[in-house]
């Protein structure tokens, strides 16, 4: 026998078992890798389209939407103000864009008037989300100041008989009267902020009053199935429900597609920093009425109501969608293993669909925005079927948290 044919020959079996293996594990690895890069690629490509867009609008008027070819904007009183230079702030985060910074900052010199807004609600969106991430990403005593102040006024809208923040104040639109106090399902966004007040004032009062609010809005919001109704109206004397109705969804009994994102994005954050099991099970079972709907579809891209007639002739929501795949990766680290990759599942079948030609626009396109295919409010005839500033918000947002929490589940695995 030829000992050495026999070497040659074993050493030529480990090289090609050695090659397969190589081969299996770079066929395996950039699946993985492959949806990481293509998130740096869309970070990149959001990068591009705020730069164009910062070209387009200055401080004080703020990009809303993109519609009949043209770029919608508003001043800083409008309720989506802060998202814009927070988009710029997550995004110098995320792919170091000094440009965009300077551009945030810019317009948060003109936004910060609003910390003495007491006429709405929406403080958290406006400051929270700007403000709130440039304190976050460089803490600094003006930003914190603003904070405060903007928390503050925001707190003066809250009735201890009610338990509630006032949302809208009444109005025949709204459909309450005088002596009614509207609460809509939004205004659980707007709590986040109360609880860095809490956090860096040490005082309580903020943070009771965020609570109370969660708790009301949890009482009587919603439905057995946990699907929410849009708009609570309570007598401001007693507190008492008057009506539950839903202004910017198909029907009062509807489930509005945004209204059951902010609900679970909410209690998500509440859980976040109160740790009270009732409101990761809120959260959950939010979460449940969602992925189990039957009119989910397969993208879990959701219609602009759950319940919206035609279906699935009518329109999509990504707006919706990229605020839910935010939510369920946040909820994903809070959940046992089981639940926890449902969520994280369902957060990456929605990026991945959201990063699809269909949702995703090509560089110079949809005005600088960068998801296609929003709905602010269909049964009012605004914003139908076109990029929103805080659609693309939660999604940069999203894929920052997708990429944080694959990071974190490699180095645990």
């Amino acid at each position: 026998m030829n000992f050495s044919k026999i070497i040659i020959g074993s050493l030529i079996c480990l090289w090609v078992v050695s090659c397969k293996q190589k081969e299996q594990s770079s066929l395996q690895v950039p699946k993985e890798n492959d949806f990481l890069v293509a998130i740096d690629s869309t970070l990149q490509l959001a990068v591009e389209q705020y730069s164009y867009l910062s070209q387009q609008v200055e401080p004080g008027v703020y990009p809303r939407t993109f519609q009949n070819d043209s770029l919608v904007t508003s001043d800083s009183g409008w309720w989506c103000s802060g998202f814009y230079p927070g988009t710029l702030l997550y995004l110098d985060e995320a792919i170091d864009a000094p440009k965009l910074k300077e551009e945030a900052i810019s317009f948060m010199a003109d936004l910060k008037r609003e910390q003495y807004n007491k006429s709405t609600h929406d403080l958290g969106f406006m400051m929270y989300c700007s403000f709130g991430n440039a304190n976050r990403l460089q803490p600094n005593p003006e930003y914190q100041d603003i904070l405060l102040n903007s928390a503050k006024s925001l707190v003066t809208r809250y009735n201890d008989t009610v338990q509630a923040i006032r949302s809208w104040d009444s109005a025949p639109w709204n459909r309450a009267g005088e002596d009614d106090l509207v609460v809509i399902i939004d205004n659980m966004m707007n709590l986040e902020m109360l609880f860095w007040a809490t956090e860096y004032t040490q005082d309580s009062t903020y943070y009771d009053i965020a609570v109370k609010h969660a708790d009301k809005t949890l009482r009587n919001h919603f439905r057995e199935d946990y699907s929410s109704y849009h708009e609570v109206i309570y007598d401001e004397a007693t507190g008492d429900v008057k009506a539950q109705i839903t202004r910017q969804g198909a029907s009062d009994s509807s489930a509005w597609a945004r209204g059951q994102a902010w609900g679970l994005y909410g209690y998500v954050v509440m859980y976040r920093f109160t740790q009270d099991p009732k409101y990761l099970n809120q959260a959950q079972q939010i979460a449940e009425f969602i992925l189990t709907h039957s009119n989910l579809p397969d993208d879990q891209i959701p219609y602009w109501d759950y319940d919206a007639p035609k279906i699935p002739n009518t329109y999509r929501d990504s707006s919706a969608a990229a605020i839910m795949a935010s939510a369920f990766l946040e909820l994903s680290t809070f959940s046992d293993e089981g639940k926890s990759e449902t969520y994280y599942q369902s957060a990456e079948r929605i990026l991945k669909n959201l990063m699809t030609p269909h949702y995703l626009a090509q560089k110079g396109k949809n005005g600088g925005f960068l998801l296609k295919h929003g709905v602010g409010d269909l049964p009012n005839n605004s914003e139908i079927d076109v990029p929103l500033t805080y659609g693309d918000y939660y999604f940069v947002e999203a894929m920052i948290r997708y990429k944080e929490l694959n990071t974190n589940r490699r180095n645990n695995s």
